[in-house]
């Protein structure tokens, strides 16, 4: 390796300092699908650090759905949806994902992070983008990355928006760009009042519905349908490695800003398109997300539970309003030590740490799949609350 860069990367040193201490908390393997138990080191762990709210990645349909679309397409595209990575499933989704959110077109991404980089980008050198500050880091790098100015507003911070809105040229273009769901914090964008301000100020609104889809909503159609105001939101983006269990993302909007996207977005234009096999995993997840709304109901009861069981024992939730939980830690240290004496103990969980958060707002992400049972997430707070007293950090 090239002696200057070999020294720039060596002065990165923190994980080799983290495994010293024997607390490094990252690549863990499992070796088994996610679900609620999960093998790890052949052994059985509960799994409270997953993003797949409906619990369907090991779903049974969705695997034979995908092999029976590797039967017929093989496993790669083997290009962009641009050129030649264009199948009849792909057309086939973007149809129902349209309908599922309510717009008229959608286009699909071979990853939700390419959609956010290669739709935010698309601002114009006279525009403005007005990110919320806990906007998801692919949100933030599409922005770098247009021409556009970005401005940045306190989190869900109304005042601060308009402050931001206020300043610049009445008739110069506007997007506000907002997560449904915030993926550390677990709180909902407040959309009705963004969508007021947006119009106020003549702005575009885009919603990240990347952890709302499956969770929030009639049969879990997301943010703005939650709200009733899925009309008024000019492009709804989602993923699909969460609630549908699969890989992949898509920006639905109407049909004239998809024709534009689908004409200049580099990431769609550039990157090989979904393979066969997600694809079809998706759309079976999608038939199951509206013929099974218990799992959405089964999943919010839970969340009731988990709440009150977290206010009851003392933990600091802050202010979350969806099945993901911030435990609150404010200290990097202890919540490293947590984490591996949880996992010592059964229980799968993250930690959020610096550079992601400041000190003060290190937490350990607890989130939960319409899979668990109330048993499970009793053990899994029952675990956590004797870890943290330890700890004293309850």
């Amino acid at each position: 390796m090239n002696q200057l860069f070999n020294d720039l990367f060596g002065r990165y040193t923190l994980p080799q300092e983290v495994k010293a201490k024997g607390i490094y908390p990252y690549y863990r393997p499992i070796e088994s699908g996610q679900d609620p138990v999960v093998k790890m080191k052949g052994r059985d762990v509960l799994m409270f650090g997953s993003n797949s709210y409906l619990g369907l990645s090991d779903d049974p349909r969705l695997k034979e759905a995908a092999i029976d679309a590797i039967r017929k397409y093989g496993t790669s595209c083997s290009g962009s949806r641009f050129l030649n990575g264009t199948l009849d499933i792909h057309l086939e989704l973007e149809e129902k994902i349209a309908r599922l959110v309510g717009k008229e077109e959608a286009v699909t991404y071979s990853t939700g992070f390419q959609v956010n980089l290669g739709t935010v980008s698309l601002g114009s050198r006279n525009g403005f983008i007005f990110l919320d500050s806990y906007d998801h880091a692919s949100i933030i790098d599409g922005s770098r990355l247009s021409f556009s100015k970005v401005l940045k507003f306190a989190h869900n911070d109304m005042a601060s928006l308009e402050d931001k809105l206020s300043r610049v040229p009445a008739d110069a273009p506007k997007l506000i760009v907002v997560d449904g769901i915030y993926s550390m914090s677990g709180d909902i964008a407040p959309l009705p009042s963004i969508l007021d301000l947006a119009d106020r100020y003549n702005a575009a609104v885009m919603v990240d519905d990347a952890h709302s889809l499956g969770v929030l909503g009639d049969h879990g159609r997301g943010t703005a349908d939650h709200f009733g105001v899925t009309d008024r939101v000019d492009l709804i983006m989602g993923t699909f490695s969460k609630s549908f269990g699969s890989l992949g993302g898509f920006i639905a909007g109407n049909h004239v800003m998809l024709n534009y996207i689908k004409h200049n977005s580099r990431s769609l234009i550039f990157s090989a398109s979904m393979p066969p096999a997600n694809v079809a995993a998706v759309s079976k997840a999608i038939d199951i997300m509206l013929e099974e709304p218990e799992r959405i109901e089964h999943l919010w009861a839970i969340t009731d539970y988990a709440h009150k069981e977290f206010v009851r024992r003392g933990f600091d939730i802050g202010v979350t309003q969806s099945p993901i939980f911030p435990l609150f830690v404010r200290d990097t240290d202890k919540c490293l030590t947590a984490v591996k004496e949880a996992l010592d103990d059964g229980v799968f969980i993250t930690p959020v740490i610096p550079p992601a958060v400041p000190q003060d707002s290190v937490i350990i992400r607890f989130a939960l799949m319409a899979t668990h049972t109330f048993e499970q997430v009793e053990e899994g707070i029952t675990k956590l609350d004797k870890i943290f007293r330890r700890l004293n950090i309850i």
